[in-house]
This record gives structure tokens, sequence and C-alpha cells, in this order.
């Protein structure tokens, strides 16, 4: 007989029990032998009834377990049978089980959402094993390669043995550019890693851009850049020349032909004449010594690099600018942070860089009360070190932040536009970048990235 209570049920199934036992000691001490045999089959039978009773909870309780374990969240329980209890414990299982199905659902969504993005972003994307069998390759990154399914990364030597060299060395963070000749399609992939872990399985998830097509348009930029600046040097300089030229032809040829009037006057145009060559002279020579200077910007030597405390390179930089910082009326502030940085540089070259940005902030601040310039050494937010050269001159228009590093280009009179291009050249060869932002007649900021 099933009972409402369990507790009630689980009484009255010992009460039973335990009369049970005392009739089979009765009966047995009255050597009612076959009575008492009939009372043991009966109490067998109860305690039977009882296990079988108290191990439905315990299966029903397993089953809840298992459906956690193995995330099966089909069923539900019934809430009858045992009482105000057991309605409260199935009553939990069952909203358990609603929860779990929630969460489930969306983690399903959440992954298809992911899928959906991994699939139909432009960039390729490629998760592997470190002995490169693939886990997941999107749309983008078969197409680039131009097959329809890859199981291994080992697959694409065919195409491009350096790739694959690359995408199986490459380590978490790095940023590897690789050139593949893919018939007549010249390609730049720019290839980044990171890796991560899933059940004790290492994975390196790259991503893949060609980047032909922008390394194409920056070139292109670059000279068309260049050729400006070049053709409106020479043409500063040629056009004078033609021009005087011309015209010391014209007088000489006049007076070869005796078409000239008087003696005073032949001295007249030899005077102009020995001015015209004074020119001529004074622009080809300006002229020689701008294609000299172009030339030194392809003559910087390889750097020798050592590991050197920074705060020693700021300190040596303070010396030997301190009689002009001084006679100037500006102050310099040096900081670096910690104060035991070092970095591996040429620290003649880096000395030079930071002389150009200091000259370059003395000229800035000419028309400023109260100048300052501050060199900073640090570790950035991305854990690379970085040095600043920062001023409160006049500043740079942003119409001309974008050009100060091109060749020759400057904004002073007496400038010769090379400064900022040697020095973006000799951080290139560190490994490094240069930039600047500014903020006119507020603040100016050189930043250099190792």
């Amino acid at each position: 007989m099933v009972f409402k209570n369990y507790r009630t049920n689980i009484i009255i199934r010992v009460i039973l029990l335990a009369v049970t036992f005392f009739l089979f000691f009765f009966v047995i001490n009255n050597k009612l032998y076959l009575t008492s045999a009939m009372i043991l089959i009966a109490a067998g039978i109860q305690i039977y009834a009882m296990i079988r009773y108290m191990d439905k909870i315990n299966r029903e309780l397993a089953s809840f377990l298992e459906s956690i374990r193995f995330s099966d969240f089909t069923r539900s329980y019934e809430i009858k049978g045992f009482g105000a209890q057991f309605s409260e414990v199935y009553k939990a299982f069952n909203e358990v089980i609603d929860d779990f199905q929630k969460v489930r659902a969306e983690k399903e969504e959440h992954y298809q959402y992911l899928q959906s993005i991994v699939r139909n972003i432009d960039v390729s994307v490629i998760a592997y094993l470190p002995d490169g069998k693939i886990e997941m390759i999107n749309t983008a990154a078969k197409k680039l390669f131009r097959q329809g399914s890859i199981q291994n990364i080992n697959k694409l030597s065919t195409l491009s043995p350096e790739l694959v060299e690359t995408l199986l060395h490459i380590k978490p963070g790095e940023i590897r550019i690789v050139k593949v000749q893919d018939e007549d399609d010249l390609m730049q992939l720019a290839i980044s890693a990171s890796d991560f872990k899933i059940k004790n399985k290492v994975i390196i998830l790259a991503t893949i851009k060609n980047i032909q097509d922008v390394l194409d348009n920056q070139e292109t930029e670059a000279w068309q850049k260049l050729i400006r600046v070049l053709t409106h040097e020479i043409m500063n300089s040629v056009t004078p020349i033609s021009s005087l030229s011309a015209t010391l032809d014209s007088m000489l040829k006049e007076h070869i032909s005796g078409k000239g009037e008087e003696a005073a006057m032949d001295k007249e145009t030899l005077n102009e004449a020995i001015q015209a060559i004074q020119t001529i002279n004074k622009r080809s020579t300006g002229l020689l010594h701008f294609v000299n200077t172009y030339r030194n910007l392809t003559r910087i030597p390889k750097p020798d690099f050592r590991i050197i405390p920074l705060e020693s390179v700021f300190k040596s930089i303070s010396h030997l600018m301190e009689n002009e910082l001084i006679k100037k009326g500006i102050r310099l502030e040096i900081e670096v942070e910690p104060p035991s940085l070092e970095l591996s540089l040429d620290e003649k070259l880096i000395e030079q860089v930071l002389i150009n940005l200091i000259q370059n902030s003395i000229k800035a601040l000419e028309e400023t009360s109260d100048p300052v310039i501050k060199i900073r050494g640090f570790i950035s937010r991305r854990g690379r070190p970085t040095i600043q050269v920062i001023d409160n001159g006049m500043g740079i228009l942003k119409e001309v932040l974008d050009k100060i590093f091109i060749p020759f280009f400057t904004t002073r009179p007496s400038g010769s536009g090379i400064g900022l291009s040697l020095s973006r050249q000799i951080l290139r060869l560190h490994g490094g970048t240069i930039t600047a932002k500014s903020e006119p007649d507020k603040e100016t900021t050189f930043t250099m990235t190792f």
C-alpha cells in the first residue's frame, strides 16, 4: 500500500516488521514450526518491499545526477506518491533541469552565433593542434588557399612550405609576414596566433590576412609622396639654373657677335655674367648637397645592439644638451619607470634620434613662456619598452602631422627635412616605431616604441 506521506509509510512498515518478528518469536517458542516459517517468509517479503520502496528514491536521485552528468535534460520528475517532503525535492529537481535546459539553449545559441561570425568574416581563421591537425577552418581561409577541405596544415606545403613552417612554429602574440606565390597571384600574408587549452588539448588559433593590396597602395602612396618632394626640390634648383644659363648664353652671343655697344657696356655685361655664374654655382651646389643628403638616408650603419640602462642614456643626453637648454631657458625633466629599465639598442643611434627630437622641441619652444621638455622611459600597457619626448611648444598642425616623416619635408626655412626620416629608419632597424601626436600650443609628444 502506498501512503501519501513517505515518513508515515516507513514508520508503518517498521511497526509491521516489528509485529511480524514478535509473532515469529512467539510462535517458535510454542514450537509451531510451520507457522513460524510462514511468518518468517512474510517478514522477508516485507523487508524486500521496504527496500524496493526506499531504493526508488535512490534510483530517482541517481537518475537526476546522471541527467546532469550526461547533459540529458529531456526528462521530468513526477511529484506524487511520496508526501510533501519529496514533493519539494522533486520540484527542485525539475527547476534545476529547467535551468540547465535554458543554460544549454543559451550556450548553443552563442555557439551558433560565434560559428556564424567565424564562417562569414573576411579574415581567414584556422584552429589547429601543434602537430598540424586542423580542428576548425572558416570559409575565408578555404577561399584564400583554394581548398575545399583541409585536414592538416601540412597539406598547404604544396602552396608554400614557408607558410606551413610559419603556422607550425609561430609563437602566441607574434605577427609574421609570409610571401606566397600562388601561380600568377602574389600574396603577402599577415599571420598572428594565440593558443588556449580545451580538455587538456593545446589549440592554436591563427588569423591570416592577405595585405598585398594594402601594401601596394601604401607603397604607391609613399613613392608618390617621395616623388613630389624630389620634384619640388629639384625644380626649385633647376628652374633658376635653366633661366640664368639661357640669359647668360644670350648675353655672351651678343658680345661675341659684336652687337655690344661700348666698353663700359662690356664691363656691365661681364658683371651680370659673373653674377649669373655665381648663382648657377650656388644652386648647383645646393642641388648636389640635396642629392648627397638623400644618399645619406640609405647609408645608416647597422645597429650595434647592447643592453643599456635607459637612465644612463637620458643622463648622457642631459649633459650633452645642458648648455643649450640653459641658454634658452628650457627646463628638462627626466623620468624612467622603473628606474632599472634596460633596453637592447645601439646607444649612438638612439642618442642621435633623441638629440634630433630635442632640437626640434627647442625650436618649437621659442615663443613659449614656460618652456619644458620631458623625456620619459617606461613599459607600455602592451608590455613594450617606450621612450617619449614631450614639449609644450607651438605644436604641429593636424594637416602637417602625417607628412613630417617624409624625407625632405620641412616647415622651417632652414630645415633639411631628413631628421625625422632618419629617426624613423633608425627605429625600424631596432624593430620599433616612432609616432607623433600634437595639440597645437599645448603639447606635442613623439613616442618611440621598441
